[in-house]
C-alpha cells in the first residue's frame, strides 16, 4: 500500500497510508481529539474529517478551539435548517445557505410566507433531527444526471448554481443521511448530533442571487454556537441591538427621517440631529486646518466623460445612477469626488515643493442602492463623505499614511470608541480584470501600507483579494459598546488615477513626475457615522454632542417666571436648553426627559427660585443636589470644553 508523509502543526510527522482520513489520524492521536473534532485543514484547506488524504501534506484537526471551526459549524446548522423545513414542508425549493459572520441563512421558495409560528415549528425540528444525529457526508455523483434529477424535483436554483459554478463530469454533493441533499463543496461536521446551541432570529424576504429581477425568496435567519452560554450571550446582545436601532430612536428622539415622497435612501435632518451634525463638522474641519488640509466644495454633477476618464464608469457602473442629457452633453452624479479633487490640484502647476497637498471635503455623493440593502443611515442612496486626497510623493507615501491612520484614531477617540480593529485589503494576483495597475504597483502599494502599519505597532487582519480596484487599503473597524464592529475609516493607496489622469509635480531635478495619491475617510460617510454614534450610546449622547444639554423644569406656574431667567442665562453661556413650562406634575416632566435622553434636568421650586438655586438631576446619576445657577454654569461648560464622553 502507498504511504504519504502528514506533518502535524507541532511539527510531528505521521507516515500513513494513502487514503487514510483525518478522523483516523485525530484517532491515533488521542480518542479525546477524535470525540471534540468537527473538520480539519490539509495543507491549510479545510476538510471533511472523513475525506481521504491522498498526498502529502500538513494536516491540523479542527475543534472547537480553533477559530474556523465556528463557520463549518454554522454551515451544518443552515444545512439543518433547510433539512427541518423540507420534513415540514416538502413543496419548498431551495436557494442557498451560506454561513455568516453573525449566524447563517437559508433561502426559501415557498407560496405560503413563513409566520413566527413556523420558525417555532422548524427549529422544534432542528432539535428532533439533531437528536436523531444523522450523518453529514460528501459523495460525487455524475453532473448530468443530477441535473436531471434536482429539474424533475423542481430545484431550478440548484441547476442554475451547478451550471454556472462546475464545469466537471463529476460534482460535490452533501447528504444529510436520507433527509436532505445539496449542491455544496463542504466542509461540514460530522454528523447533525454536533449542533448543540442554535436559534432561528427572523425570516426576511430576500431576491435569488440578490438581483431584484429574480424571483422573490424567504430568507430565514438563524445563529449558532458550541454552547448555549455563548448562545444566550449572543441572543442578550441582539435584544439590545434591537433597543439601540437608530431608526427606532431617531423617530424617538426627532433626529431625521426617510420621506416616502421623497424617495428611499434620502435621509431629512431634522433640527435635533441638525445640532449633532453640525457639531460633528465642525470639529472635523477644525482638524482639517490644524491637520495641513484645504477644504474644497465640488459640484454634484459633471459630465459622464469624466467618470470614463477616471475609470468609474467601467469599474463601478452599477453602483451609479443613470446619466441626464443636458444641453452639451450627458451628465453623471458624483458617486465619488476624487475627479473633483483631481482637477483642482491639475489647475495649476505643481512643485514638488509644494507636496503633499491635502484637499478635504464635506462632500455629498449619490450611489444607487438596491431597493433590498437600504438600512436607515446605514445604507442610503446620497451621503455626505468626509473625503480627503492627498498627492504626494513616493517618498511621502508612507508620513502620509502614518498620519491618516493617527487621524482615525484620534476620531475614534474624541467620539467615545476605545476598541478598533484592522484590516488590509489586497490584491492576491488573481482576476486582473477586476483591478487597475500592475502587479508591480501593487507590491510597491501594498508594501507603503504595510509600513505604516508597522511603524505605529498596529496589528492588521490581511483581507487577500479585498482591495478597491485602484489599489489596496487599511480599513479601521471600531467597536461599538455593546462589541459590534463597524467598517468605518479607509485609507487607499491609488496609483491608478494619477496616471488616468496624467497628474505631474516638477520635482527637484527640473523634471515632471507623477505623484501618488491617497483617498482618506474617517467617518465613511456623516450619515452612517451618526447612525453608528445614535447605537453606541443608545440615543443618550454625551454632553458636547447632545442635542438639549439641559431642560429646565419648574414645579408649579409660581416659577415659570424664574425658570425662563434659568433658561436664558444658560443660553447666553452657549449651553443648549429648554424650558417645560407645562401644567403638568413634576415627576411627568421628568420622566419625559428621561425619555428624550436630556443629560440635565434642573428642576425649579419655591425654595429654588427664592435663593437663585436649581436642583440638578442628571439621567443616569439622578439627584445630584442643589448648586447655584452659575456653579451649574461653569460646571456644565467645563464638561462640554473637555468633550468627555462619559457620563
Amino acid at each position: 500500500m502507498e504511504s504519504i508523509l502528514v506533518t502535524l502543526p507541532d511539527g510531528t510527522e505521521k507516515i500513513v497510508e494513502k487514503g487514510t482520513t483525518a478522523c483516523d489520524i485525530a484517532k491515533e492521536i488521542s480518542p479525546r481529539l477524535a470525540q471534540s473534532a468537527l473538520a480539519a485543514k490539509l495543507n491549510n484547506e479545510a476538510i471533511d474529517l472523513a475525506e481521504p488524504i491522498v498526498s502529502d501534506g500538513s494536516l491540523k484537526i479542527l475543534t472547537e478551539r480553533d477559530p474556523e471551526s465556528l463557520e463549518i459549524y454554522r454551515h451544518s446548522s443552515a444545512h439543518l435548517l433547510a433539512a427541518a423545513v423540507l420534513e415540514l414542508y416538502p413543496e419548498t425549493k431551495l436557494g442557498i445557505g451560506p454561513p455568516t459572520e453573525q449566524g447563517f441563512f437559508y433561502d426559501f421558495e415557498r407560496e405560503e410566507p413563513f409566520t413566527p409560528e413556523d420558525l417555532e415549528r422548524i427549529e422544534e425540528r432542528m432539535r428532533e433531527i439533531v437528536k436523531r444525529n444523522p450523518r453529514n457526508y460528501r459523495v460525487w455523483l455524475p453532473r448530468q444526471e443530477t441535473l436531471a434529477e434536482f429539474r424533475e424535483a423542481g430545484e431550478q436554483m440548484k441547476c442554475e448554481l451547478i451550471e454556472e459554478k462546475t464545469d466537471e463530469d463529476s460534482i460535490s454533493i452533501y447528504k444529510t443521511g436520507d433527509l436532505f441533499l445539496d449542491f455544496c463543496r463542504g466542509p461540514h461536521v460530522p454528523s447533525m448530533g454536533r449542533i448543540k446551541a442554535f436559534k432561528l432570529l427572523s425570516v426576511a424576504g430576500a431576491y435569488w442571487k440578490g438581483n431584484e429581477n429574480n424571483q422573490r425568496l424567504q430568507r430565514i435567519y438563524g445563529t449558532s454556537f458550541f454552547n448555549k452560554k455563548d448562545l444566550n450571550a449572543y441572543l442578550l446582545r441582539v435584544e439590545e441591538a434591537k433597543k439601540r436601532d437608530h431608526r427606532k430612536l431617531g423617530k424617538q428622539l426627532d433626529l431625521f427621517s426617510v420621506q416616502d415622497e421623497a424617495g428611499p435612501g434620502l435621509i431629512f435632518w431634522h433640527p435635533k440631529g441638525g445640532v449633532i451634525r453640525r457639531l460633528m463638522e465642525d470639529w472635523l474641519r477644525e482638524q482639517y486646518v490644524a491637520r495641513g488640509y484645504g477644504l474644497v466644495y465640488t459640484p454634484h454633477v459633471a459630465r459622464h466623460d469624466l467618470w470614463r476618464t477616471s475609470g468609474h464608469a467601467d469599474f463601478y457602473s452599477d453602483d451609479m445612477f443613470s446619466t441626464m442629457k443636458l444641453d452639451d452633453s450627458d451628465y453623471q452624479l458624483k458617486p465619488m469626488n476624487c475627479p473633483f479633487h483631481i482637477l483642482i490640484y491639475k489647475n495649476g502647476l505643481r512643485s514638488y515643493r509644494d507636496l503633499p497637498v491635502r484637499l478635504g471635503e464635506l462632500g455629498t455623493v449619490y450611489r444607487y442602492e438596491r431597493s433590498g440593502v437600504m438600512h436607515g443611515l446605514l445604507r442610503v442612496r446620497g451621503f455626505t463623505q468626509d473625503d480627503a486626497h492627498i498627492f504626494c510623493t513616493p517618498e511621502q507615501v508612507k508620513s502620509e499614511v502614518i498620519g491618516c491612520v493617527d487621524f482615525a484614531l484620534d476620531v475614534l477617540k474624541t467620539f467615545g470608541f476605545s476598541t478598533f480593529e484592522v484590516e488590509l485589503s489586497t490584491w492576491d494576483g488573481g482576476n486582473s480584470e477586476k483591478y487597475a495597475g500592475s502587479a508591480e504597483e501593487w507590491e510597491m502599494a501594498e508594501n507603503g501600507l504595510f509600513s505604516a502599519l508597522k511603524e505605529r505597532e498596529i496589528d492588521a487582519k490581511i483581507m487577500p483579494n479585498e482591495a478597491a480596484f485602484y489599489g489596496p487599503k487599511i480599513d479601521v473597524k471600531l467597536v461599538d459598546a455593546i462589541g459590534r464592529p463597524w467598517q468605518l475609516s479607509t485609507v487607499q493607496f491609488d496609483f491608478n488615477l494619477p496616471r488616468r489622469f496624467a497628474l505631474e509635480y516638477i520635482g527637484e531635478d527640473g523634471k515632471a513626475h507623477r505623484p501618488v495619491m491617497v483617498h482618506r475617510a474617517l467617518w465613511g460617510s456623516v450619515e452612517r457615522f451618526f447612525g453608528v454614534l445614535i447605537e453606541h450610546y443608545a440615543g443618550a449622547f454625551p454632553l458636547w454632542l447632545a442635542p438639549v444639554q439641559v431642560i429646565v423644569l419648574p414645579i408649579t406656574d409660581r416659577q415659570n417666571g424664574f425658570s425662563e431667567q434659568v433658561q436664558k442665562q444658560l443660553l447666553a453661556a452657549g449651553i443648549r436648553a429648554e424650558l417645560d413650562p407645562r401644567s403638568e406634575k413634576i415627576n411627568f416632566k421628568i420622566r419625559e426627559a428621561q425619555i428624550q435622553k436630556i443629560p440635565y434636568m434642573l428642576v425649579v421650586g419655591e425654595r429654588e427660585a427664592k435663593d437663585d438655586t436649581v436642583a440638578v438631576r442628571h439621567r443616569k446619576r439622578g439627584n445630584e443636589g442643589t448648586l447655584s445657577v452659575e456653579e451649574f454654569i461653569t460646571n456644565t461648560s467645563s464638561l462640554i470644553d473637555s468633550r468627555v464622553t462619559t457620563d
